[in-house]
């Protein structure tokens, strides 16, 4: 008991329980041998309901007969099936003569199971290790193809029995038929909620439980394009199809990727059930510890952000949906618009929710001091949802964010002839980002507006020169951060010195091609495809966005495990030599490519 008790009280996260957690924790310890290739846990198994701890040995994490991670003494295993109730996605095998403490559900034994910090899955594997075995983000970008099963077809007038019998043959948990012009699909789940519950017969014919029509992607897309799909929709079956058009494979989630990048399609499911603003709130509570959990599990911070991208935009959504329509708003077609990073969907962890509203004017047009309060009525649930609005009034509540149709055409024609007036430049870069989250016609022009802008010569010129007005640091001196007119200061902010350089040059090029679509990489594709920056330019400036981007939600992630307030700013003495010499050559780049787009004729001079 004494030996338990000392070695699990020296390993993370049993060293933050309190001796007596320890102590009824460590009794419950029983001791088992695996000999070296034994394997300890099957891919697939379901109800496991214990976890293992290594006290000596090793243990393979195995997906797809390729190991993918190597655990040591003091690691656990086991507890992501323990805590989710899911199968296995992956087997794990002693690497040599292997011995494992077994313990139950903790949180069945311990008084406090939030301190273990397995009340979210943790998977405890180090980051590190993961990117040098070609972790989670590696096996993501592989095509769909890799990961679908053949499809299995069935007619839309066969039995629900018929067809409940050959899937279980056949090992399937899918199946589609033709439906008219189209495909219908049919899963266990939808057996579960159909048949088991009595609501459909057996005999019945099984088109009766289909979903039609059905969500498809080509095979040549990404296992990771194809999953955040199946997050934005909350589906949990893929079908893949070939350049015709034709089905070839069904892809489910639940195969397509580690059990540690499952839970945003859980997230997105509870939010989308939610029935009021309370369960709401304890559904949206689910995105931090899931975040936490994806970057744990080597998901890019550029994958990161479209995840919280689709879930965010699900959450926005469900409060609309749940909060009472007052009679000003429900006066208007109306539609809500995500700016900033949502609205180019590459959030950071820790980003604020900009909002828009755009309105169609009526006969008898609504009071706006009366839509501003009506959207600012909305907008108090944000919080209480784990969505931060913007502080400086960059939201639905307040007056240049809140106009109709015609208020934001006569606004863009303002930036357009005076781009000089002070906060035009800001206003028109703001609107850029604009996404319609709802009434997507409506919401779509701010959009049109701003690319109909773009066409006014002057007015670009001006936005080009803003937008090369953010300029990084010149680089390091010791610990001081040295700026452009040798400024020195003790600490770098992260998004301004990296990343906002680059929104702003990605946008206003972008502007300038006619197509304001995507995230900034995307907009420096679009630049690159336009003329306006090479291919060389636009790869070197993806990357940079990619490390500055990556830093700050790193940085993100940490202030979530401690529970504190995330911050840009980051001391030159915290970076070790190589990320220096990284951000360093960021800034050089970064500042090179300004300079030749403010020297181009075409571009930057007047």
């Amino acid at each position: 008991m004494k030996e338990f008790v000392e070695f699990l009280g020296g390993q993370s996260p049993y060293d933050r329980l309190d001796p007596e957690d320890l102590a009824r924790l460590a009794g419950t310890v029983e001791i088992e041998f695996f000999p070296g290739g034994q394997e300890i846990l099957g891919y697939g198994a379901e109800g496991v309901d214990h976890i293992y701890v290594i006290r000596t040995g090793s243990v393979e994490v195995v997906d797809r007969s390729r190991v993918v991670d190597v655990l040591g003494p003091g690691d656990t295993f086991g507890h992501i099936a323990v805590f989710s109730g899911l199968a296995t996605a992956m087997s794990a095998r002693a690497g040599e003569d292997t011995l494992c403490y077994r313990l139950p559900d903790p949180r069945t034994v311990v008084a406090d199971p939030a301190k273990l910090r397995f009340s979210h899955f943790n998977t405890l594997i180090a980051r590190t290790r993961l990117i040098a075995a070609g972790g989670t983000s590696m096996r993501m970008e592989r095509p769909v193809s890799e990961a679908m099963k053949p499809v299995m077809w069935c007619d839309a007038d066969e039995s629900v029995r018929q067809v409940a019998v050959r899937m279980t043959e056949h090992g399937q948990k899918a199946t589609l038929m033709a439906l008219g012009a189209g495909y219908g699909i049919v899963t266990d789940d939808d057996f579960r909620r159909l048949v088991a519950t009595g609501d459909v017969g057996l005999d019945a014919p099984v088109s009766r439980i289909a979903s039609n029509p059905v969500q498809s992607v080509s095979a040549v897309s990404t296992v990771w394009a194809t999953y955040l799909h199946m997050v934005d929709h909350g589906i949990h079956h893929m079908v893949v199809t070939d350049a015709s058009g034709r089905p070839v494979g069904i892809s489910a989630v639940m195969e397509m990727a580690a059990a540690d990048v499952r839970h945003p399609l859980v997230v997105r499911s509870a939010v989308a059930s939610a029935r009021t603003m309370d369960e709401l709130s304890v559904a949206s509570a689910l995105l931090k510890p899931t975040i936490v959990e994806l970057w744990d599990a080597d998901v890019s911070s550029i994958q990161l952000g479209a995840v919280i991208s689709a879930v965010v935009d699900a959450i926005v959504r469900r409060i609309i949906d749940l909060h009472p329509l007052d009679p000003v708003m429900a006066s208007v077609d109306h539609s809500w618009v995500l700016t900033g990073s949502m609205g180019r969907q590459e959030p950071l962890p820790d980003s604020d929710v900009d909002t828009a509203l755009i309105w169609s004017p009526t006969s008898s047009p609504p009071s706006e001091p009366g839509l501003w309060k009506s959207a600012a009525a909305l907008l108090e649930h944000f919080p209480a949802c784990g969505l931060r609005i913007c502080p400086h009034d960059a939201n639905a509540s307040f007056p240049l964010f809140n106009r109709s149709a015609p208020g934001w055409r006569r606004a863009v024609s303002d930036w357009v002839g005076h781009p000089e007036e002070s906060g035009h430049l800001i206003m028109a870069s703001a609107s850029a980002d604009a996404r319609a989250l709802t009434g997507q016609g409506l919401g779509g022009q701010i959009e049109k507006d701003i690319l109909g802008a773009g066409r006014h010569e002057r007015f670009m010129r001006a936005m080009v020169r803003f937008a090369l007005a953010e300029k990084p640091p010149v680089g390091f001196v010791r610990n001081k951060v040295i700026e452009r007119f040798g400024e020195r200061h003790g600490s770098l902010d992260l998004k301004r010195a990296g990343l906002r350089p680059i929104i702003s040059l990605a946008r206003v090029l972008a502007l300038r091609a006619g197509n304001l679509q995507g995230s900034t990489p995307e907009r420096l594709d679009t630049a690159a495809s336009s003329g306006a920056l090479s291919q060389e330019e636009s790869e070197i400036l993806k990357e940079a966005f990619n490390l500055h981007h990556g830093l700050l939600a790193e940085s993100a992630i940490l202030a979530l495990r401690d529970g504190t307030i995330p911050d840009t700013l980051i001391k030159p003495s915290q970076l070790d030599p190589l990320r220096r010499r990284y951000l360093r050559d960021s800034f050089r780049a970064i500042s090179r490519i300004q300079e030749r787009v403010g020297a181009d004729p075409n571009l930057g001079r007047t």
